[in-house]
């Protein structure tokens, strides 16, 4: 009989596929932990843009760029990673 607490999609799995789902979720999950990091980075990062986009001359803003740079791999990486949890295929 099949696990009732499974959704209904997984409780025929062959054992592939159920390998193949493990996978991916396993990578959503590492990806949510690099998102979780980066956003550590960038709350201390936070603390020095405002000094340096107010002192810094001309472009020279690297705090800026580096919390942009955090910024994005964490909305990139965490958007990914909820995806792949959730049940978007894996592209190989």
């Amino acid at each position: 009989m099949a696990n009732s607490l499974l959704p209904p999609e997984e409780r025929n799995l062959t054992p592939d596929q159920v390998e193949a789902l493990d996978k991916r979720r396993e990578l959503g999950h590492t990806l949510l932990v690099i998102a979780g990091q980066f956003s550590v980075i960038a709350t201390v990062l936070l603390l020095w843009v405002g000094q340096d986009l107010s002192y810094s001359p001309g472009w020279a803003h690297p705090m800026a760029y580096y919390f942009a740079v955090a910024i994005t791999i964490v909305v990139t990486f965490g958007i990914t990673g909820m995806a792949l949890r959730k049940g978007t295929p894996r592209l190989d």
